[in-house]
């Protein structure tokens, strides 16, 4: 049967459900949400998401940072196996540095006889030139390997998610102007999306849409970034051949203005059959 999933970075979840969050996945009614950027705590996330939402939730343990969330819509077919769940992507019996808490949540999904494993992952921003993109790159260096024993489990899995990176110039509107200049944009950060297509994830996104320019998915909150569509594409649906070669359609969900939007991200929504 066919499942729809969400990946929003909503930007504060507080903001986001005052915003007009909730009316607007009623409308757009994905089966399964994974969420990013989520900032606030477990029983926060569970109030003002879990009457609609069957959660669970990876807080950042540095207040007021980062967090994940992987979500199903409890009228939905699909179901959540806690059983399977997840947290961060360092070693097995390793726990993950503070920096790194809220950026990494796995956990399986059910649909009738099919098992999913589906990844919310909110990968650090990084700046140039400070200990934060040090930070980044460590973290990388975590994801990469867990990326790898995923993909060798010759399962259907997904990795959802604002991963803070663009791959090609085809992702953002001021490749000139970014590129090796500004975090999101280095050849250095690039270099691991290509090791990982290299391992043969699919960017489901890119496959569907092909040569085209974006779409993209983040716009800044300054300016006239999003009237004018000066945007980047960092979240993106990665996914195992055998899940990718079920892609049915690819949406994401922008606001019709400046105004209605609850975060500074577009939800990227997927069809999978």
């Amino acid at each position: 049967m066919a499942f729809s999933l969400a990946s929003i970075n909503v930007n504060g979840i507080r903001a986001a459900v005052k915003r007009g969050m909730h009316e607007s996945l009623a409308q757009t009614q994905p089966d399964v949400i994974t969420l990013q950027e989520v900032r606030a705590s477990d029983d926060i996330t569970e109030k003002l998401l879990g009457e609609n939402w069957d959660l669970v939730n990876f807080p950042c343990e540095i207040k007021g940072r980062a967090g994940v969330t992987v979500g199903v819509r409890k009228d939905s077919h699909v179901q959540l196996d806690r059983d399977s769940i997840r947290l961060g992507a360092q070693p097995e019996g390793v726990d993950p540095l503070p920096i790194d808490t809220g950026r990494w949540l796995e956990v399986d999904i059910l649909d009738g006889d099919r098992r999913v494993t589906v990844v919310s992952a909110y990968l650090h921003s990084g700046q140039v030139g400070t200990e934060k993109m040090d930070q980044k790159y460590a973290h990388l260096d975590l994801v990469t390997p867990r990326m790898q024993e995923l993909f060798d489990e010759g399962r259907e899995i997904l990795v959802t998610g604002d991963l803070n990176i663009v791959h090609t110039e085809r992702d953002i509107k001021n490749w000139k102007g970014n590129h090796n200049k500004t975090a999101g944009v280095l050849d250095e950060e690039i270099a691991y999306v290509n090791r990982w297509l290299d391992m043969g994830w699919r960017d489901v996104v890119r496959d569907m849409t092909g040569d085209e320019q974006g779409p993209y998915t983040w716009w800044s909150y300054r300016g006239k970034a999003f009237d004018n569509d000066a945007g980047w594409r960092i979240d993106y649906h990665l996914a195992t051949p055998q899940l990718a070669e079920t892609a049915q359609s690819i949406h994401v969900d922008r606001a019709p203005d400046y105004a209605s939007r609850y975060s500074d991200h577009a939800p990227l929504r997927v069809i999978y059959g």
